[in-house]
């Protein structure tokens, strides 16, 4: 990492996140932005919408946004780090497009952008850049000056990332009944995505069997496992383990499902479970309905105590490791050596996305890669 205190050549760090319902009115209608091009039925919407309407319509995802926003911009004011900070969503208000096209009247020209998802994979990158790619050629066809926009390299073995969510797995254990402990499984969590995806995320010439997503995901569990073991020197099993799956029952998803998991602990005598969700940055939707809410009450019928730890949210350290990223970045793009943090085995990962890395059903432009359509904004 460079010792260095400036973000030039940037001008701007982007927080692009996937966007949620603020109340009632809006949960249909977000989904159909999620879903538009799918062909899904209302009324299924509806129905997956009922998940929302239980916390009376609204994602506590753009709140947590609005926290991270907050520590950012408080942390690089704090160490003299004069980077404007914007955000924008997929999916929901603030929209990317809104958001870029803002950041152009404003005058900036090198955007550097933290998508909220650490992993290489389909949804949780390529997706991200097509995104913005799309919007970049919004801002195209009404003629606004067109920022160049690069992407931070995914940073889910960064201290910053990793640390808060050993902590928070220890919390968690320190929470279940004192007779159950020390024989706790932990369950690693992680959002289930198309076996064909995962296969294919990454750079090519990691695909095949899981590909970087499930390799970057057990690289976490395995650091987080030992860093439990070295604070209290207990062995514990543990395994990655998947949540959230969507789609036709037909398309082979990974597995297995934590509920599935849960159930088979239980049959095999587990005193007791530790859900860590090292998938996810904040304790969105899918953490408090899927592990809160439907784990928790699986849990709950087979009498198996189970406590689920904590995401990093707006955690001082992630927020630290991010501001190391953006400087380490920065450097990189000026020409200077830099020092990469990075735990486990894999390494640092790649700044700029190669060709054919992530790729998804129907190819599509996307900006932040090695194959951007953009890269000689600005302009």
């Amino acid at each position: 990492m460079s010792d260095q205190s400036v973000p030039d050549p940037y001008d701007a760090l982007l927080l692009l996140s996937f966007g949620g319902p603020e109340g009632p009115d809006d949960v249909v209608p977000f989904l159909e932005n999620v879903t538009r091009g799918r062909g899904i039925p209302r009324e299924r919407l509806e129905e997956v919408g009922q998940h929302y309407f239980l916390f009376g319509g609204v994602s506590p995802i753009n709140d947590q946004n609005r926290e991270l926003l907050a520590a950012l911009r408080k942390d690089f004011a704090e160490h003299g780090l004069d980077l404007p900070v914007y955000w924008g969503n997929r999916n929901w208000a603030p929209y990317l497009t809104d958001t870029l096209r803002e950041m152009a009247t404003a005058g900036h020209r090198r955007v550097l952008t933290l998508a909220t998802s650490a992993y290489a994979s389909y949804s949780g990158c390529r997706q991200y850049r097509e995104n913005l790619a799309a919007s970049l050629a919004a801002l195209e066809a009404e003629g606004l000056p067109l920022p160049r926009v690069d992407k931070l390299r995914h940073y889910f073995n960064h201290p910053g990332f990793v640390e808060p969510v050993a902590e928070a797995a220890l919390t968690a254990l320190a929470g279940l009944p004192e007779e159950v402990r020390e024989g706790a499984h932990l369950a690693f969590t992680t959002h289930s995505i198309p076996t064909a995806s995962a296969d294919t995320s990454g750079p090519p010439e990691g695909h095949g069997d899981g590909g970087a997503y499930v390799a970057q995901h057990l690289d976490v569990a395995r650091l987080i496992a030992e860093a439990v073991r070295g604070s209290d020197g207990v062995e514990r099993p543990w395994r990655l383990v998947y949540q959230s799956r969507s789609g036709a029952p037909h398309v082979p998803w990974l597995e297995p499902d934590i509920c599935d998991h849960l159930e088979e602990l239980h049959g095999a005598g587990a005193p007791a479970v530790v859900m860590v969700p090292i998938g996810f940055v904040s304790d969105h939707m899918e953490v408090i309905y899927d592990l809160d809410t439907e784990a928790m009450a699986k849990a709950t019928a087979l009498d198996l105590p189970v406590a689920r730890a904590g995401t990093v949210g707006a955690d001082a350290r992630f927020v630290a490791g991010i501001r190391e990223l953006v400087l380490e970045r920065a450097a990189a793009e000026r020409g200077e050596e830099v020092r990469r943090c990075a735990l486990g085995d894999l390494g640092p990962s790649h700044d700029v996305c190669p060709v054919g890395c992530c790729p998804g059903r129907t190819p599509k432009p996307a900006a932040a890669g090695a194959d951007d359509p953009y890269a000689g904004a600005a302009r």
